[in-house]
């Protein structure tokens, strides 16, 4: 039987990759690709079907920030699967582009926060019908109190800016640990995942910026440590912002 698998974001960056390292990984893996458009979601399972593949894929529709889009995909799965295993929110914008602040912050905030949070809600009743439901958030380790207190940031981070980005991935870490909370004690294994400094679109669109000026990773990098996650290998951290190294504090 395979292991239904549903990623937000999935057309490029980090979300791409954990579909493309899962669906390589094993064929146990039926990964659901979703993107606001079907044609970007449909492009990127026939990128990732050009490689060797031992799992099988999937493409639909799903805006995060749109109740109907959330719905049709919930209504989707239930009609194919009946149930969802994994699902991973990776959905997310920086804002960076966007002048005006009331804009920037309405945006940033209903895509990285609000936008999960109703994911989590509609698919929650398909997971629970899993024997291994996990959950996981794509979040960051800029988005930890801690750290930024002490001003220990990287020289590329959005919070030299003062970005939104920070402060969304922030209150996401906050909507990990409540959700752990209530719903940890039934079985759902929730997590909150730090990439690392990888290759995404997310700090603009120009070949310097994906790459972060020449220092960010492959992001198949944050693939295999999501492959990891689902493999068990990091359960003693369920609840926790974990990073491929350990765990950050709040």
């Amino acid at each position: 039987m395979s292991r239904i698998v549903l990623i937000t974001g999935a057309n490029s960056g980090v979300g791409f990759a954990t579909a493309k390292v899962l669906a390589s990984a094993s064929e146990a893996f039926h990964v659901i690709i979703c993107a606001r458009s079907l044609e970007k979601g449909n492009a990127a399972k026939a990128e990732i079907e050009v490689s060797i593949i031992k799992g099988t894929l999937s493409a639909i529709q799903l805006d995060v920030t749109d109740e109907d889009s959330i719905s049709a995909a919930v209504a989707h799965v239930e009609e194919q699967h009946g149930r969802l295993d994994v699902l991973i929110n990776n959905a997310g914008i920086s804002g960076i582009h966007i002048n005006n602040i009331k804009t920037r912050f309405n945006s940033v905030l209903e895509t990285n926060v609000t936008g999960p949070a109703m994911v989590a809600a509609a698919f929650r009743p398909l997971l629970m019908k899993s024997e291994k439901p996990y959950s996981l958030f794509v979040s960051s380790g800029q988005g930890t109190l801690v750290r930024n207190a002490a001003r220990n940031v990287t020289v590329h981070s959005h919070i030299k800016s003062g970005g939104v980005y920070v402060l969304s991935k922030a209150a996401l870490n906050m909507l990990v640990a409540m959700e752990h909370a209530q719903y940890g004690p039934t079985g759902l294994k929730v997590f909150a995942v730090s990439p690392g400094f990888v290759r995404s679109n997310l700090r603009g669109t120009s070949e310097v910026e994906i790459s972060g000026w020449g220092g960010a990773m492959d992001a198949d990098v944050a693939g295999e440590f999501v492959l990891s996650i689902l493999e068990g290998k990091r359960d003693s951290d369920v609840g926790c912002l974990v990073h491929k190294d350990g765990v950050f504090t709040w």
